[in-house]
């Protein structure tokens, strides 16, 4: 893993070396710089975190025939097998990297190679004969990549910060800020940033002297085939088992990520196989930072894993300082994502690094075989559709009053679930389904914003990019729909940016075989109906790992990653959410509207309604835009995360 970037139409030294220093955890083992003159002048920037080949035949910017060259951030787990076909063709290699195969590749297939590629990578090659750029994606979104266009000059990163100085001072994409706070995260190819837009997953792009063209070169099809349950239960075991060790090529310590969940658990089996004693991290949450919380303690299923799996198993109970970690997070994270699974994240991948670079993580699972709740929830509701609506629309408003999330107690989970699943169950399909993934109805953001702003974002939809991917065509029916909407939204928007970034933040590379792109083209053909089977949700992927882990594993109840934020709230971040989103701090932005933040605050305080994430979108707002937007970039000043101290 590494971080990349570049501009075309400028090319100064100083500047591509402090975009490229402004990464510097993302590539701690080496730096470098490539410029290139003529018209338009060009330049690449490379930081490298050595993983495979870390010798410095692997070293970056690498150029080809004194033509190409290619800055690259990524993993080829197919890079040996496109190796020896380029062999065959007699091509020769110097190093034994997978940046020297990808190079050779573009250059003797050209865009065309992209669809030959099992990884996770962003990447540019500059060809100096033609004097253009091209641009790529991986085909899910794991691998970050921003661009911009300011002042006559293109500029491409891995991260957000390194552009910010070619803007100056950015500015708030106001629709983004509806999108922000209707879903928590941002969906592509918007940023919260005017001025930046992100490729879009399963893409790549030229830009040379007639501009920027985007082009999508995979898509998610699914086409359901006619298999037996127990041919689909082989076929995903053997296709997860495979995912795994693939993904386990490394010239550096390697380890992974467990829960104690299915998915975690699936991964550190399918390694374990290979005959290797597997490297384990687990955390963990006090009993007091747990008590408010809906999901119970991973602990001791991931001890359970561990042991039945004789890993090597390192375990953490976390007590952070979220004063010092939330203004890291998000400075890392760049733009305002409000789960504060992030911290999480970063604090399982700090202390794993202990390890070794590189962790294996069950990422992803839910989306490619339907696990989350809410698609249980959808099937659900579907089946109520007979009802007549005025009866469910009256029930809904009965039910929704007497399901108040109350205080902390063992009913406080499922009477928060019960409040927002019959906030949208008198709603048509598909915005049921939106309403049951997000956190304000269009109603509810009127409420928030100022009139000001409302009136600006009148003829504005958040929901409406998200409504056109449940409806895509080849889908073929509702639940593969569903799954495409959050494989295009929710998967590489909000958990695969914050697990790339908050790894990153740590220098850690987290790879995810649930995602690799042969096993989610298998799943992509399993019928739906084996997906969830009557109320089990990720039922095929489930039967998979009946022969290699404990049935208990694998049939309990869904935990999920998150973070302890309602206790957080009730100490430290409460006063911190006192200064910054007090009255005075509220009316300056002229955004929110006090009035609002009050009633929620009084709320969540008597117990009357679950306003704890709502609060932390707010919160988390606003440490963004003192963090990046109350400034001007310059190359002097992009540096370090700042202190809570600093923002106050």
């Amino acid at each position: 893993m590494c971080g990349i970037c570049g501009t075309v139409g400028r090319a100064r030294a100083p500047e591509l070396q402090a975009m490229t220093d402004s990464m510097a955890h993302r590539g701690p083992d080496g730096r470098g710089v490539a410029l290139f003159e003529g018209e338009p002048p060009a330049g690449l920037g490379h930081r490298r975190l050595a993983i495979i080949d870390p010798t410095p035949a692997g070293a970056q910017p690498m150029g080809f025939a004194d033509r190409w060259w290619i800055t690259y951030n990524g993993e080829l787990y197919n890079f040996r097998e496109l190796r020896r076909e380029l062999e065959m063709d007699g091509e020769s290699f110097r190093s034994d990297c997978d940046t020297e195969v990808l190079l050779r590749l573009f250059v003797s297939r050209g865009p065309k190679m992209l669809k030959d590629l099992n990884g996770i990578f962003a990447f540019a090659v500059w060809d100096d004969f033609e004097k253009r750029l091209f641009l790529a994606r991986d085909r899910l979104g794991v691998k970050p990549l921003y661009h911009t266009q300011v002042n006559g000059c293109f500029a491409f990163a891995s991260e957000l910060r390194a552009l910010l100085p070619l803007i100056g001072r950015p500015s708030l994409d106001e629709t983004a800020l509806a999108d922000y706070l209707t879903f928590l995260w941002v969906p592509d190819p918007k940023t919260a940033f005017k001025e930046v837009r992100k490729l879009p997953p399963g893409h790549f792009a030229w830009f040379d002297s007639d501009g920027l063209r985007v082009e999508q070169y995979w898509d998610l099809r699914f086409a359901p085939e006619d298999r037996s349950e127990d041919e689909w239960r082989m076929l995903v075991a053997t296709a997860v088992t495979e995912s795994a060790q693939r993904q386990m090529v490394s010239d550096v310590p390697l380890g992974s990520f467990l829960s104690g969940g299915v998915d975690s658990s699936a991964i550190v089996a399918a390694m374990s196989q290979t005959g290797q004693q597997v490297s384990t991290y687990t955390v963990g949450f006090s009993r007091a930072d747990l008590r408010h919380e809906i999901v119970p303690d991973d602990l001791r299923h991931a001890r359970r894993v561990g042991d039945f799996l004789a890993t090597d198993y390192h375990e953490t109970i976390l007590q952070p300082d979220v004063l010092e970690l939330l203004p890291k997070t998000v400075w890392h994270l760049e733009e305002p994502i409000a789960d504060p699974a992030a911290i999480s994240t970063y604090l399982i991948c700090r202390e794993a690094r202990e390890l070794g670079p590189v962790m294996l993580s069950g990422i992803g699972g839910d989306e490619v075989f339907a696990g989350y709740p809410r698609y249980l929830a959808y099937k659900i509701s579907r089946s109520l559709d007979a009802v007549p609506r005025p009866f469910i629309e009256a029930a809904s408003n009965v039910i929704a009053g007497l399901a108040r999330p109350g205080m902390s107690g063992r009913l406080r989970g499922p009477r928060r679930n019960l409040w927002k699943y019959m906030r949208g169950a008198h709603l048509p399909p598909s915005e049921r389904y939106l309403s049951f993934s997000s956190y304000y109805a269009r109603h509810d953001l009127n409420e928030v914003l100022v009139p000001e702003l409302q009136n600006e974002l009148r003829d504005y939809d958040p929901f409406a990019i998200h409504r056109a991917y449940i409806d895509h065509e080849g889908t073929g029916d509702e639940l593969s729909g569903l799954l495409y909407r959050d494989a295009k939204t929710f998967l590489p928007c909000l958990n695969l940016t914050y697990t790339d970034k908050m790894g990153m933040a740590a220098s850690v590379e987290v790879r995810v075989p649930l995602l690799d792109d042969e096993l989610v083209a298998l799943a992509a053909k399993i019928p739906s109906s084996l997906k969830i089977k009557r109320l089990r949700r990720k039922y095929i992927f489930k039967r998979s790992q009946e022969e290699r882990l404990p049935r208990e594993i694998i049939w309990r109840r869904k935990a999920g990653f998150g973070a302890p934020i309602r206790s957080w709230l009730e100490k430290d971040l409460g006063l911190l959410i006192t200064d910054l989103l007090s009255d005075e701090s509220i009316g300056a932005r002229g955004l929110i509207q006090s009035k609002e933040v009050r009633r929620m605050q009084i709320e969540n305080t008597r117990g009357l309604g679950d306003y704890s994430l709502q609060l932390y979108t707010l919160l988390t707002l606003e440490l963004w835009q003192r963090t990046f937007l109350d400034r001007t970039w310059t190359f002097d000043s992009i540096g370090a995360a700042p202190f809570i101290g600093s923002l106050l």
